[in-house]
């Protein structure tokens, strides 16, 4: 299975810019998560060809619909989406947040050996985190329930700013959304070779 092939491909398919440098950057990173898969248990999925879809595209996937510029990736894993989008946007910042430290390590790990400087890591729980910058955009991909997700990080989030969730069909958590915050909207979207339903939901705080 040629791999770069499979992420062209891809990319194409999801009508995404992605430069040559950007798109070895992600085979890099896809290396790192394959090799180190079996001693940190990162992610279920352990074929490479599978990771393509299921990881990097489905990270690329909502790239369109972000915006500037602090960023922090909550409940990050293995580094996805965060690592992504960092390698995509190096002009923004974003700080990768786990609370398994063995994660974390592999996502410090990765960042050095991809020469990432637009990324700080963190290992602790969410609702204890501190920062003197709030974000302008906060992202879960796997992280929680829309209710838990908002609560847990209302704390971090600036004035203006918006949060991410990538979801597969999320329309019973989004009738269960605590008062004062608003669906600003819900994309759907379509990632390669993924079967799963997936869709990104923008919310922001009821002014």
């Amino acid at each position: 299975m040629n791999l770069a092939h499979e992420l062209k491909t891809g990319i194409t398919q999801l009508g995404v810019d992605v430069t040559s440098d950007q798109q070895v950057k992600l085979l890099e990173y896809l290396a790192l998560l394959y090799k180190w898969n079996g001693v940190y248990n990162l992610t279920a999925i352990r074929q490479p060809e599978i990771m393509v879809s299921t990881h990097i595209l489905d990270s690329l996937s909502v790239l369109p619909y972000l915006w500037p510029k602090r960023w922090l990736d909550v409940g990050c894993g293995g580094g996805l989406p965060g690592i992504v989008l960092a390698v995509m946007k190096p002009e923004w910042s974003f700080t990768l947040l786990d609370s398994n430290s063995k994660k974390t390590g592999f996502v410090q790990q990765a960042v050095i050996e991809l020469g990432l400087h637009n990324i700080e890591v963190r290992c602790e729980r969410v609702e204890h985190l501190q920062t003197q910058q709030k974000f302008d955009g906060i992202i879960s991909r796997a992280f929680a329930e829309l209710t838990d997700f908002v609560t847990l990080t209302s704390h971090l989030l600036a004035e203006n700013g918006r949060w991410a969730a990538m979801k597969g069909i999320p329309k019973q958590e989004l009738s269960r959304l605590p008062t004062g915050v608003r669906v600003e909207k819900v994309i759907t979207l379509q990632v390669p070779k993924l079967e799963a339903a997936r869709s990104l939901v923008v919310l922001r705080v009821e002014k």
